[in-house]
């Protein structure tokens, strides 16, 4: 019994002094958190109206998604609306377009990631390795400068340089004794169109952060590999590329999480009846279904399944990348 009793008081004393070391560390955390706002209080107040932004325009408006499982009347109001269940996501998931929209989403991000993420990377390599400080700033302004051209403008060039009769393309193609092509009217040819005109509007833009990723790099390592023998090739490999691979793979895993989330301006501007079958997006889907019928709660649905899978996605590829990298780099 002496036994037991020493034994309870030895496991009721380590309990006591575990939960005062957990409250001391508590407090001291309390305590250095009241520290930090008091010396530091107006960068605190820098970061309000950031979060007050977000809070107002994206936490906020979350508690609307249940929508999707309501038969959404606006007289009713949103939680007066009686339920409908997964009513409306059946209706999605049974639709005889579903694979065909799941398919064309698919295969724009993944046009659009494989060759639109590594073309910025090797751009700014490149823009890194000239020596003439004229050409390399007058090459960044020239790649820099169609990301300021708005959607609507790039498209209506689009539509002009590609046009059946008056297109510069197509009266290229005449002039050679070819007949012209209606471009926007194949639906095979509408994801290249899509995504090299989207590469040569962002490429540019992309390419900066690699830049200051460069810029980072200490030059010690280059002159020490140049030292060693080094050519530019292996200097890049060896060099540049360990050195900027934390930031590609920050914004591989931020593309490969939004790969449903196809912008839906420029699609639906260069959309017609003629590629629909290559062009019609989950986006443009939902836009015309949806919205357009007044079908808010389908609507609604289909834009919550797009954004879980796109967490999943998200979660899914940062665990990799951070399994994988030797950096151990990721959002989290």
């Amino acid at each position: 019994m002496r036994i037991f009793r020493s034994q309870a008081r030895s496991e009721y004393k380590s309990a006591v002094g575990q939960q005062r070391v957990a409250s001391q560390i508590e407090t001291s955390h309390w305590y250095k958190a009241k520290r930090s706002f008091r010396r530091h209080w107006q960068l605190y107040l820098i970061m309000v109206p950031g979060l007050l932004y977000f809070l107002i325009f994206k936490y906020i408006p979350m508690s609307s998604a249940v929508i999707a499982f309501k038969e959404y009347s606006v007289v009713q109001g949103v939680w007066g609306s009686p339920w409908a269940g997964f009513k409306y996501f059946n209706l999605f998931f049974s639709n005889p377009v579903f694979w065909t929209l799941i398919k064309n989403t698919l295969g724009l991000s993944l046009y659009s990631l494989v060759v639109g993420f590594p073309i910025p990377i090797i751009l700014a390599i490149c823009l890194n390795e000239i020596r003439d400080g004229f050409f390399k700033r007058f090459t960044q302004l020239v790649t820099y400068a169609p990301y300021f051209i708005s959607t609507v403008i790039l498209v209506s060039m689009t539509m002009l340089l590609l046009s059946p009769r008056l297109g510069v393309v197509n009266l290229g193609l005449q002039a050679l004794g070819q007949q012209p092509i209606n471009f926007l009217g194949i639906p095979n040819m509408f994801p290249g169109i899509y995504v090299w005109s989207g590469v040569w509007q962002f490429s540019g833009y992309a390419a900066v952060v690699y830049l200051a990723a460069l810029a980072g790099i200490d030059p010690q390592l280059r002159e020490a590999a140049r030292i060693d023998g080094a050519s530019r090739i292996q200097i890049i490999r060896n060099v540049d590329l360990p050195g900027i691979m934390p930031v590609i793979v920050i914004l591989l895993i931020l593309n490969v999480g939004s790969l449903l989330s196809v912008g839906f301006e420029k699609v639906f501007l260069l959309q017609n009846p003629l590629n629909l079958a290559t062009s019609e997006v989950i986006s443009t889907y939902v836009y015309k279904i949806g919205l357009l019928n007044a079908n808010f709660s389908f609507a609604t649905a289909v834009g919550l399944f797009n954004s879980v899978v796109n967490m999943i996605l998200l979660v899914t590829v940062n665990s990799v990348a951070k399994r994988v990298s030797d950096s151990d780099a990721g959002l989290w």
